[in-house]
């Protein structure tokens, strides 16, 4: 990672809500034109960290950097058109049209009460039309279906055209044709020099990134390649051996250990 540019990170960066301590110290440089996936058990403090990194809660200690930058520095507008964000269970007016959805994206890039512009139109026509959702542009958002939403969301965080794009849980209520859409969609991105970061419980999913951090408690465990025998083993730890990771037809695919480990002696 020292040789490469570092898209966004954290840098001993501890975080809680309230009295509640929940991430500890985490160090993680994110590399420009990757894709990352933050994953591990429930409570590991995933979308926490997520959170910290696109400025949405402050860190208690450390500090974020955004592009060499300290995430805080940044004026909120120009920031928002460097990072775009989906989150867990966004909410949206359910009488906005697909389309009115879509706009809301190019709002950094708006003036103060200016109308969008032709290229606002052309940029969410784009990210519709890359959600397949273009055909439902003149639907009420409350008309669609839990994964019909979704898209239109993400086609909200696309609209931004952000060279970042940070993700929660983006692959909610979507099948698995969708979900697969949405991977060789997000692989596209990033060939394209897009910086990804994603929290995702599917861990076959996951595995199809280019780099794992695996948190637990917390605290960052590993961070490397997702092809790596070391992330392997760090996911099956910090999941207690109950999942075994396996290559089949070329893909490495997470599967439930359906027996007790052995114990070792």
């Amino acid at each position: 990672m020292a040789t490469e540019k570092i898209a966004i990170g954290a840098d001993q960066v501890s975080a809680g809500i309230g009295k509640r301590s929940i991430l500890h110290g985490i160090t993680l440089p994110l590399a420009a034109g990757r894709w990352t996936s933050i994953v591990g058990p429930n409570g590991a403090g995933k979308s926490t960290l997520l959170k910290v990194l696109a400025g949405l809660l402050p860190a208690q200690t450390g500090q974020v950097q955004l592009f060499g930058r300290v995430l805080h520095d940044w004026q909120p507008r120009e920031r928002a058109r460097q990072m775009a964000w989906l989150g867990q269970n966004e909410a949206a007016a359910d009488d906005l049209t697909v389309l009115d959805v879509a706009l809301l994206g190019r709002l950094p890039h708006q003036g103060w009460l200016q109308p969008p512009s032709a290229a606002d139109h052309a940029a969410a026509e784009a990210a519709l039309r890359q959600t397949q959702a273009w055909a439902w542009r003149e639907r009420p958002l409350g008309q669609l279906s839990g994964g019909e939403r979704q898209r239109v969301l993400l086609a909200r965080a696309l609209a931004v055209n952000a060279p970042v794009l940070l993700m929660d849980e983006p692959l909610a209520n979507l099948d698995p044709p969708h979900q697969a859409d949405w991977l060789l969609l997000v692989r596209s991105l990033v060939a394209r020099g897009c910086t990804v970061v994603s929290v995702l419980h599917e861990l076959s999913m996951a595995l199809q990134t280019d780099d794992v951090a695996v948190l637990q408690d917390g605290r960052l465990q590993h961070h490397g390649a997702a092809r790596d025998p070391a992330t392997h083993r760090a996911l099956e730890a910090v999941f207690d051996q109950r999942i075994t990771i396996h290559r089949v037809q070329g893909q490495w695919l997470a599967l439930p250990r359906l027996h007790a480990p052995e114990a070792v002696v």
